[in-house]
């Protein structure tokens, strides 16, 4: 879901609201004008900002205020109530503020801030600093040094021939037919030329010199660079069956792949999922809405079981399955041909559609050939620095320490790839600032959003509040005792309230 809330509601700002009606670390929403304002109470301060989140337009005023910041309940953006500064993606653009007043036992909003002038980055910037990627932590990093004001080249090449894109929407709704193609990019063409971006679409890296600091392209021109963000991401892991090359037969990972497979979705009326994974139930919901008949395959005994628990697994099982969806769990496929998907069991499903979702590997060929520490993705420090200080590496192929779980890991997340952009934009400019946000993604099925926060790889103990088949439930995934991760439906403060207890456990 994305943008889109247009109407005002609750008390004029404008015209004052009794103090007493805002106690102490209350919030209340109102308007000024048109506009939807929040007001936030600490203490003797009183904050008026922005009433929805600037991603997708969460609710704020359902959000959990820490310190002078709100996180957004839905996708856990962070702002500044002082500034209306996006701190954390998902959101990049700020909140607007207003100016507050306090007169005889009242508070009122008298207007719309303007926005300070942004302070140039100041010390010895490098000069050039090259991305390669265009994804989440690619357009992240890029955003961000143009947000610290670094005034240097920025090139971002990419193999891609789309600009960068709001990726999670290509599983979701785009893909169902329900968003436009204007809710796609992360920006508009124009923003790249007006903040200086150079912007290389459909251009291959083919080569590192980091002795001569040089990105070597496939037509053989070499792009300078004093600082290196290898942002290259994953790609799909691609069927070998017999007949897995067929023009049917697709994965989902670019808008290009996206635009395939509703241009099939058009005239089919069967389709096979292969994988109970995240984005392969997502897509099954997705072909779901436009009325196609829907089959997932997967060897798991569970859909989702290996992240969220056999308990969470049943309930989406139970979820699709209400809306359609037929299973054939603990099963692989074996071969496809023009009309239907062979099975290792030795059924035969028919498949006007087939969409692969049984994982993705890190895109790790340019730093290996560089010479650069990999281990099952690129080895990064906590300030996301590979083995070479000027080459940096974020996103999905970036293999981290984690202060939280005490080991180094990898995640295929998108809020994550774009934090770590963010970081990885602020060390590149000598800000020696630590990666330690907690890992944090959603997934949503039909109506159902699921919020995870943390990582937990294995477990040996899963709690549950609530009900999971009432769509109301916090669960939380420990090991030795120790809180690794938490899932959540409907439970928006109890997971961000999760995320900030493990950023304090950190920096304790």
């Amino acid at each position: 879901m994305a943008p889109g809330h247009t109407s005002t509601s609750g008390p004029d700002l404008a015209g004052g609201i009794k103090l007493a009606d805002l106690p102490d670390g209350g919030r209340l929403v109102g308007h000024c004008g048109d506009a939807q304002v929040l007001l936030v109470r600490r203490g003797a301060e009183i904050f008026a900002v922005d009433a929805h989140c600037t991603h997708y337009n969460g609710p704020l005023v359902d959000g959990l205020v820490d310190g002078d910041t709100v996180r957004c309940p839905w996708h856990h953006a962070c702002f500044s109530l002082r500034t209306g500064e996006a701190l954390r993606a998902p959101a990049f653009s700020p909140l607007a503020c207003w100016s507050v007043e306090q007169r005889d036992g009242h508070v009122f909003v008298v207007g719309k801030r303007k926005r300070g002038e942004p302070t140039a980055a100041v010390g010895a910037m490098p000069e050039r600093i090259v991305i390669v990627g265009g994804g989440a932590a690619g357009f992240a990093a890029a955003e961000r040094l143009r947000r610290e004001q670094y005034r240097g080249s920025i090139v971002m090449l990419s193999d891609d021939a789309a600009r960068p894109v709001d990726r999670p929407n290509l599983s979701k709704d785009y893909l169902a037919g329900k968003a436009p193609a204007s809710w796609v990019p992360l920006r508009g063409e124009s923003y790249y030329s007006k903040n200086q971006i150079d912007l290389r679409l459909g251009t291959q890296a083919v080569r590192i010199e980091p002795g001569t600091r040089e990105v070597i392209l496939a037509g053989g021109d070499a792009v300078p660079y004093d600082r290196l963000l290898l942002a290259t991401g994953a790609e799909p892991v691609r069927l070998t069956i017999p007949g897995a090359d067929q023009p049917h037969v697709h994965t989902l990972r670019s808008l290009a792949d996206c635009e395939a497979i509703i241009a099939r979705a058009a005239t089919a009326r069967s389709a096979v999922v292969l994988g109970a994974s995240f984005i392969g139930l997502e897509v099954a919901a997705a072909l779901r809405g436009r009325g196609i008949d829907v089959h997932v395959v997967a060897p798991d005994k569970h859909p989702m079981g290996r992240v969220l628990g056999p308990e969470m697994g049943a309930f989406i099982r139970t979820l699709h399955e209400k809306n359609g969806v037929v299973f054939h769990l603990e099963e692989t496929a074996s071969s496809i041909d023009g009309e239907a998907v062979k099975l290792s069991g030795g059924d035969r499903l028919a498949a006007d559609l087939v969409v692969a979702g049984i994982g993705v590997r890190p895109r790790t060929g340019l730093a290996e050939t560089a010479g650069l520490a990999t281990d099952r993705g690129v080895l990064v420090n906590s300030f996301l620095e590979t083995s070479r200080p000027e080459i940096f590496a974020a996103g999905d192929i970036a293999r981290w320490p984690d202060p939280h779980c005490g080991e180094n890991i990898r995640v295929e997340h998108w809020v994550v790839a774009e934090r770590q952009g963010q970081t990885a934009a602020l060390n590149m400019l000598g800000r020696r600032e630590r990666f330690t946000a907690v890992p944090f993604f959603w997934s949503r099925h039909y109506d159902v959003r699921i919020n995870y926060v943390g990582h937990a790889e294995g477990w040996d103990e899963i709690t549950v509040e609530g009900d999971i088949s009432g769509r109301d439930c916090l669960m939380r995934f420990k090991r030795d005792g120790r809180l690794l991760a938490a899932a959540s439906i409907s439970r928006d403060i109890e997971n961000l309230m999760i995320e900030v207890a493990m950023e304090c456990e950190t920096a304790a």
